[in-house]
């Protein structure tokens, strides 16, 4: 019975990780569009963000993965003793590694999150997190590329993960283009919702669409490239404290230049804006990123990311309520057709996945 028990609890462990931290995400949306709302700098958001991520989860790393690093330094160490020994250069196998997270950071971080909190103030909370929904279709196509997801193209299940892809692009597009008619939801006051209506007019949709499109193409290559090093560097925590180390460095470099002059964009007191610097820190950055790594181990980059359409719901029917932001039939629509896409896309990888067990396919 108890093994039973330990098998079921392994077979939905992903799925608790990566809903856990959809949840995170939503929540995240919310109070961050709050701090934007009350003028917070979105360059100096990410600068705190990170440095609080790796303070608080340094000391669990530094406990929790100290013999894995011992056995991984020792494994490295050997490697530049072998090469060493060859006449080969050693600088090239740690060079790599610190490359590699040094681009992480950059990547992710740094311009995925400053191109999606500016596209979010150019937008509404929901809206962003909604287009962000196409991430897991630029996820799909760059680890198709790069070898990290396999495709038969000429069965069901190859077909499927293609086409689910491209449904997925044309919803993002449609949620983009199409405005429709304004949806009154029962639990909102009409008077906010006019208020809401002329803010979002003067907002340009289209400069924010793209930036959050562009920000969702770089968390696509950050994912797939956090696959590709925990290959090489398997610690997950020690990966995480370093990728917001130098998330920290790089983002006080671009706050400096974007907010140069102003210090009082530095300026942080008992409100919702330390409350969203705290929350994104420890919850929406360092939380995630290591269950995240977790995760991808097992199933993948693609998976990870096939869940970010629940985050959406969950930020629009929060952001109704708190945010009284206004909700349109072509976002809707949008939204609908993205999930189906993404849908198809995770039907499509259940199958390969019950077809390598069956038939021994690699």
């Amino acid at each position: 019975m108890e093994s039973k028990i330990h098998q079921l609890y392994k077979k939905v462990k992903p799925f608790l990780g990566v809903i856990s931290v959809q949840f995170g995400y939503a929540g995240l949306s919310i109070i961050g569009k709050f701090a934007l709302n009350k003028g917070m700098s979105q360059f100096v958001f990410i600068v705190y963000r990170y440095a609080i991520a790796t303070v608080v989860i340094a000391p669990f790393a530094f406990v929790l993965d100290r013999k894995k690093r011992l056995k991984l330094t020792f494994s490295v160490f050997a490697k530049i003793v072998f090469l060493a020994l060859l006449g080969k250069k050693r600088l090239k196998l740690t060079f790599s590694v610190f490359a590699k997270i040094v681009f992480l950071a950059l990547l992710g971080p740094v311009i995925c999150q400053n191109l999606f909190y500016t596209g979010m103030k150019y937008t509404t909370a929901t809206y962003a997190r909604a287009i962000d929904n196409i991430l897991p279709a630029f996820a799909f196509s760059m680890a198709w590329i790069l070898g990290l997801e396999k495709v038969n193209i000429w069965r069901w299940r190859g077909q499927a993960k293609v086409l689910g892809t491209i449904v997925t692009v044309g919803g993002a597009l449609l949620m983009t283009l199409v405005k429709g008619p304004m949806l009154s939801l029962p639990w909102t006051n009409v008077n906010d919702l006019q208020e809401s209506t002329g803010a979002a007019n003067k907002q340009d949709v289209i400069k924010g669409s793209l930036m959050i499109l562009a920000g969702s193409a770089c968390w696509s290559a950050f994912t797939n490239l956090q696959a590709i090093t925990l290959k090489s560097y398997p610690t997950e925590l020690s990966l995480t404290v370093l990728i917001c180390l130098m998330s920290t460095l790089e983002g006080t470099i671009l706050a400096l230049a974007m907010e140069r002059g102003n210090l009082t964009a530095w300026s942080i007191h008992l409100d919702i804006k330390l409350l969203a610097a705290v929350y994104a820190g420890v919850v929406a950055s360092g939380f995630s990123i290591y269950v995240h790594g977790q995760v991808m181990k097992e199933k993948g980059p693609v998976f990870v990311t096939a869940f970010n359409p629940l985050s959406t719901v969950l930020v629009a029917i929060i952001g109704s309520f708190f945010l009284y932001e206004a909700m349109y039939l072509g976002s809707v629509i949008g939204a609908i057709v993205i999930v189906a896409g993404i849908y198809m896309v995770l039907w499509g990888k259940s199958q390969d996945q019950l077809g390598s067990k069956s038939s021994g396919e690699k």
